[in-house]
């Protein structure tokens, strides 16, 4: 166990390679309750969303979910990247990073808004569990069948011993999966029941290597202070053509002058992988640096996100500085696994 956002977080049940493969050819459940959620209700509910998000909600409808981004008003930069699951007409669960909960609750009370908004930071009253892999819904099935038919990235509400909750498919691995929401008092025993059925405990370890090879962001990493999306490569998230939204302009001067560096996959010959930090360099000039690495279980070798230069291309060599010794790194496509067919790297989080 350690300290994660203010949560214990399970590292590994048995350890992290075992479980990392447990997702990639079967399926695995993590709780993922660290995870915020804010009920966000009545009429002005879509219009305050709307104008504080950067995606646009009139591209989905109610029992759908959509990622999205909370900009900076000043620089654009990525406060937080969130699910929106959109549960009912006048009725919204939003899901922001652990650490960034109370932030976002606070922001959204203090949004301009028009119509009648309820604001609810719900996390304690609930679990969320995810449930990942290829076979995560055939065992799901076997526990909880409505919940196991919901579709990509569709919403719908499931019933655990008598408590109403919802299932949506989305996750955070580069797999097919979905994620429950449950009332907490009902999370031991559908845990245990999701256990019992075949499916594989999984910690923050496996969690980590499974969206590293899949090239999702991290929160603190990837997305954060003087990121933007672009930069990111999650210009797709920002929707202009919805109206005005909290950093908009900032956006939008970057859309004209042009982004300085963008995410790259870096891909290392050997098993030694660079950390969060170290530089990277062409030739003698560091240009950018890692934010990510980690070794795949899959690929058999070291793999990277980096920010680098725009111009560079898939197939540019480069050199990473770890610690005075230089890794010979080329740059890739990502993801750096695919995953299962049903994956959607533009509409995947957590």
């Amino acid at each position: 166990m350690a300290g994660f956002g203010g949560w214990d977080m399970p590292i590994h049940y048995t350890s992290v390679l075992t479980e990392h493969r447990a997702c990639r050819e079967a399926a695995v459940v993590f709780d993922v309750s660290h995870l915020g959620s804010l009920r966000v209700r009545g009429t002005g509910a879509l219009d305050l969303l709307q104008h504080s998000l950067t995606n646009d909600l009139g591209r989905i409808a109610p029992g759908r979910a959509q990622y999205t981004h909370l900009l900076d008003p000043d620089d654009g930069h990525v406060v937080d990247d969130i699910i929106v699951w959109w549960v009912g007409e006048t009725d919204f669960i939003v899901m922001p990073n652990a650490s960034n909960t109370s932030h976002i609750a606070a922001t959204f009370a203090h949004a301009e808004k028009g119509g009648d908004v309820t604001v609810a930071d719900i996390t304690a009253q609930r679990a969320v569990l995810a449930v990942q892999g290829p076979e995560a819904r055939a065992r799901l099935r076997a526990v909880a069948p409505e919940a196991a038919d919901v579709a990509r990235f569709a919403v719908q509400p499931f019933e655990w011993n008598g408590g109403a909750g919802f299932a949506a498919g989305t996750g955070y691995t580069g797999e097919d999966g979905v994620e429950l929401h449950v009332p907490s008092a009902g999370a031991p025993s559908l845990w245990a029941a999701l256990v019992g059925g075949g499916i594989v405990p999984a910690g923050l370890g496996a969690r980590d290597t499974l969206r590293l090879e899949a090239g999702l962001p991290l929160h603190g990493h990837e997305l954060g202070p003087g990121i933007t999306p672009r930069q990111a490569g999650l210009g797709w998230v920002v929707r202009f053509e919805k109206g005005d939204f909290v950093g908009r302009r900032a956006l939008e001067h970057e859309r004209e002058a042009g982004i300085a560096r963008r995410l790259a996959g870096l891909a290392f010959e050997g098993r030694q992988f660079p950390r969060s930090g170290y530089p990277v360099l062409r030739g003698d000039v560091t240009i950018g640096e890692v934010t990510s690495g980690n070794f795949s279980p899959v690929l058999g070798h070291g793999i990277a996100l980096a920010f680098v230069p725009p111009e560079l291309a898939v197939d540019d060599g480069l050199t990473v500085d770890v610690r005075g010794r230089l890794l010979e790194a080329t740059i890739v496509d990502l993801p750096f696994v695919s995953g299962s067919p049903a994956r959607d790297t533009r509409e995947t989080k957590r």
